[in-house]
């Protein structure tokens, strides 16, 4: 048998029940605490008709009722689907009928979306009010027991952003999450019980469920929530908790080091920020390193792969740029089109084999014999390696402009843009060209009270790259779309139309 990934918190609780293990603002929940509302939780399920197997979707914000659930529900046998908390009714809806859950715990604040999705799937909606679900929880009787598992049972079943189709399903298996915990904690972030992180990437995301949630508790650390990320709000929490490890996504990065008044807040208890979900441009992680006196470490995985594949070890040399390299029992490499290994420098697809890739597809088979082949996952990546087996992120796949029959890679522009002193946030992106089939574009936000046009910031980009690559379309927004960890979603770009002048 296996081991259940919810003996992470049954294990530190019995080591430390008094410590700290979720902050959110004043209120503190102890190990103790949190592995009792847990058992609670699967006393719950039981008077629900709960059978080990079961998926239970929880469609909870960064509050400690997540991480109640989240093991409540593993302890018990079940599979966790998490749900974003800004689902519309039909979505809601998909990810219910299509896991086949019947139990959704939902947010109070966001019944009016999940309690007719959860209908229209023939599921039953949990309402998580505070107060009133803390009475209904610890008025169950509780389960202890942490059910034992197969090495090939699913704990939680995240299904990915679905940029192609309808979205899909990653089944992880206990033994996928706690390989990846376990190398996480003993080689990459490496946090101890006097520790504190700051939890403001989503818990129903796989980098905050597996780098903020999982890792603090398998480290008996302290994992202070925000709800919402907030800049100012996130530099207050570093400096009232004493935070020490921050972990975020790009943008995350530059709204903190854009914020006015970031010098008020004291943020020297920080050791050590981790960096993921897509890639950092030199410019934003060499500004936040100068300003904040943390190094910041680049990582890099999937949803597929539960998530981490690669990192900037601690105690390795850093390339600035870099995803760094594969961690602990997993292999990454780059192949080209017809699968073959491509040398060092060439540009290709990621592939990657270990022990933290998926099962497959939640009933897809079809899905996830295109996926993963002879053991090896294709990411959809484009990457190259150094001579020194760090991997150099180029592009996504989908995202590559075939100009004229030139490749051009939108992160290439992207980082030379962000070296523009009025630029905070830039989307590259490819438009229909009746000539060239696609033509380069660009969408930029700029920072607060910086003034430049689409003619400067195109003339800053044409003196720094080949003449094919600069963007010909450029266009200013007050922000970019984003996703829930606040990964720039490019697919969401609102582009100009076709015959409309360049906006300035």
């Amino acid at each position: 048998m296996g081991r259940n990934l919810a003996s992470l918190l049954t294990e530190t609780a019995a080591r430390d029940a008094e410590r700290p293990a979720i902050k959110l603002d004043e209120l503190v929940l102890s190990y103790g605490l949190l592995d009792e509302g847990s058992a609670r939780v699967a006393g719950l399920l039981a008077e629900h008709g709960f059978a080990p197997g079961d998926r239970v979707g929880v469609m909870l914000p960064n509050v400690p009722h997540f991480p109640l659930v989240y093991y409540g529900v593993l302890r018990a046998g079940g599979v966790v689907v998490p749900m974003n908390v800004l689902l519309k009714e039909r979505e809601v809806a998909f990810y219910l009928g299509d896991s086949g859950a019947r139990l959704l715990f939902g947010w109070h604040g966001f019944s009016e979306q999940a309690r007719p999705g959860a209908e229209q799937a023939g599921a039953e909606l949990i309402e998580v009010v505070p107060g009133a679900f803390e009475q209904r929880v610890m008025a169950a009787a509780p389960r202890r027991e942490v059910l034992a598992v197969a090495d090939d049972d699913t704990a939680v079943i995240l299904y990915t952003s679905g940029t192609t189709g309808r979205p899909k399903g990653a089944e992880l298996r206990h033994a996928n999450l706690l390989a990846n915990v376990e190398t996480t904690i003993a080689t990459l972030i490496q946090v101890a019980p006097d520790d504190v992180l700051l939890g403001a990437l989503p818990l129903f995301h796989s980098f905050g469920q597996t780098c903020a949630l999982n890792t603090s508790v398998a480290g008996g650390s302290c994992l202070t929530l925000l709800p919402r990320f907030d800049p100012a709000k996130a530099l207050e929490i570093v400096q009232r908790d004493r935070v020490t490890v921050f972990e975020g996504v790009p943008t995350m990065y530059s709204a903190m080091l854009h914020e006015p008044g970031r010098e008020q807040y004291d943020v020297s208890s920080l050791r050590l920020c981790v960096s993921g979900g897509s890639a950092l441009p030199g410019e934003v992680l060499r500004g936040f390193e100068d300003a904040f006196g943390c190094a910041i470490l680049e990582g890099y995985g999937l949803s597929e792969t539960s998530p981490v594949a690669s990192f900037n070890h601690p105690d390795r040399d850093r390339k600035v740029g870099s995803i760094g390299t594969p961690i602990a029992g997993v292999e990454m490499k780059v192949v080209g089109e017809d699968g073959a290994d491509l040398g060092s420098g060439e540009v290709g697809e990621i592939v990657i084999r270990g022990r933290n890739v998926m099962k497959g597809y939640w009933q897809q088979p079809d899905a996830t014999a295109a996926a993963v082949r002879d053991g090896w996952l294709r990411t959809g990546d484009l990457a190259k390696v150094d001579e020194d087996g760090y991997f150099f992120i180029v592009d996504r796949k989908k995202d590559l402009i075939i100009r004229g029959g030139y490749n051009v890679y939108p992160r290439e522009i992207e980082e030379v843009l962000y070296e523009h002193p009025a630029v905070a946030e830039v989307a590259v992106v490819g438009l229909p060209d009746a000539e060239l089939g696609e033509e380069v574009g660009a969408a930029v936000a700029l920072k607060p009270g910086a003034v430049a046009d689409a003619g400067e910031l195109r003339a800053f980009v044409k003196e720094r790259v080949a003449a094919y690559k600069y963007p010909r379309t450029i266009w200013l927004v007050d922000e970019l779309p984003k996703g829930p960890t606040g990964k720039i979603l490019k697919r969401e770009v609102r582009t100009p139309e076709p015959d409309a002048p360049t906006p300035s």
